[in-house]
């Protein structure tokens, strides 16, 4: 059986994961505890005893899901099971990134951990120029394909305007997740019901991710990323920005930059990845490796869940059953 790993993003932490792979993997034990090495914090305290309204500020959860796919990644080689290619969704590209050895295990500890602190500090200068219930932010919008999401609102992608808005997560043919600022969400709302839209939902996050909004961000990462080397990938890794495998780790690390301010292309990773499957001469599975499920529910939206299952790999019972 050939593996394919998905690694999640931002919004599958849940306070106590991966305590139960921590305390019966050697692997993954070690993994956790050498995060905590790299980053100087104590992941074991981060993951088992943080609220989850602490958990999940960017600053925490970035390196906390970091550490939890990254541990399940050990478990897993532990057990046998190695991938053939991976992707991560948003964040879960640097999971990706380590296991397809674009980047070394530490470097992809301390620039996850940068990474998060930085787009933290600039979601909250955001919240603080905000006016009451003018902050940016971010709806998925349900029933309408990525194309038509797209082309509804592609006259309001301008930073310049007050009714900004960008389409940023292209999820499945049957939602996209927009950003942008607050009267961006209520045009792109009214907008995408009149193109027949089920339902627009705002989402609980901090900022307007994968947006150009979060361009001061990613200038910042820009300079923390000049001291990181990128290597070419060992095993096929695809990338959000371009929805296509990495082909160098010089584009590697453009794309890191990217990322912050550009649309998570995740359906056209999604058809990248069977295109590639379809060369395997065995039967082949993905595997969501890390905390949650979403990956499998959106891969089962695809349209390609005919040609492989994917399976949840976020906790020892899950583990144990592969």
């Amino acid at each position: 059986m050939k593996n394919i790993f998905l690694f999640p993003g931002q919004g599958a932490q849940f306070q106590g994961m991966m305590m139960d792979l921590y305390e019966s993997s050697s692997m993954a034990k070690k993994t956790i505890d050498k995060v905590s090495e790299i980053s100087g914090e104590n992941i074991v305290a981060l993951l088992r005893d943080t609220d989850i309204s602490v958990l999940s500020r960017t600053d925490k959860s970035q390196l906390a899901i970091t550490a939890a796919s990254l541990a399940m990644v050990a478990a897993l080689k532990e057990k046998g099971i190695e991938p053939e290619a991976v992707a991560g969704f948003s964040l879960g590209e640097f999971s990706a990134l380590c296991v397809s050895g674009i980047l070394s295990f530490e470097d992809t500890v301390k620039i996850v951990k940068v990474r998060g602190e930085i787009m933290q500090k600039v979601c909250d200068e955001i919240a603080e120029k905000a006016l009451e219930g003018e902050k940016p932010g971010m709806a998925a919008v349900l029933g309408l394909t990525p194309d038509v999401v797209q082309k509804t609102l592609a006259p309001y992608g301008d930073v310049s305007k007050e009714e900004a808005v960008f389409p940023t997560n292209l999820n499945s043919p049957r939602q996209t997740v927009v950003s942008g600022t607050a009267k961006g969400l209520v045009l792109a709302e009214n907008l995408c019901k009149e193109a027949g839209a089920k339902r627009v939902v705002v989402l609980k996050v901090a900022g307007p991710f994968h947006s150009p909004l979060m361009e001061k961000a990613a200038t910042a990462f820009a300079v923390e990323l000049e001291k990181i080397t990128f290597s070419n990938p060992k095993i096929k890794c695809f990338s959000n920005v371009t929805g296509k495998a990495v082909a160098s780790g010089e584009e590697a690390k453009a794309n890191a930059v990217e990322h912050i301010v550009k649309a998570v292309r995740w359906t056209e990773e999604e058809s990248a990845i069977a295109e590639f499957a379809e060369g395997f001469a065995e039967e082949w599975q993905l595997l969501e490796v890390g905390p949650g499920k979403t990956l499998c529910g959106l891969w089962r939206d695809s349209g390609f869940g005919e040609k492989a299952s994917c399976l949840p790999a976020g906790t020892l019972e899950q583990l144990e059953t592969l």
